[in-house]
């Protein structure tokens, strides 16, 4: 459950964007970017597995590197683009909801790791 605590966050997040009267293209914009991502993510950890049991640390840590940068550049491209193309407060509000989304998976991970060293896919 704690590794998906980012995905039960965004599911939460609707009814307080409806009762904040937030603008919903914020929520919806990141919520797509942050499941594609999510999707792209576990593909990441998929491959890294692959090249780690085939001892190349070197591509683990590429796909490592891709799946996160991809990540921070896919949010930050549909949070300009809700905000040029939408309305600035819809920008914010997306900038906010993926702040606590990208907090909390980075909170989950570190949790994760701590209480799971040694787990597959490890790059120690």
């Amino acid at each position: 459950m704690l590794r998906n605590l980012d995905i039960l966050v965004l599911l939460a997040a609707l009814p307080a964007f409806i009762l904040l009267e937030a603008p919903l293209a914020g929520y919806v914009v990141v919520a797509v970017a942050w499941v594609v991502a999510r999707i792209g993510t576990e593909v990441a950890a998929r491959r890294r597995r692959e090249a780690l049991a085939a001892g190349n640390r070197n591509a683990a840590l590429g796909v490592t590197a891709f799946a996160m940068m991809g990540r921070v550049w896919l949010l930050a491209g549909v949070i300009l683009l809700v905000g040029l193309l939408v309305a600035r407060d819809a920008g914010l509000a997306a900038a906010l909801f993926a702040l606590v989304l990208v907090t909390v998976n980075l909170t989950t991970q570190f949790v994760e790791h701590l209480l799971h060293p040694e787990a597959e896919g490890s790059l120690r």
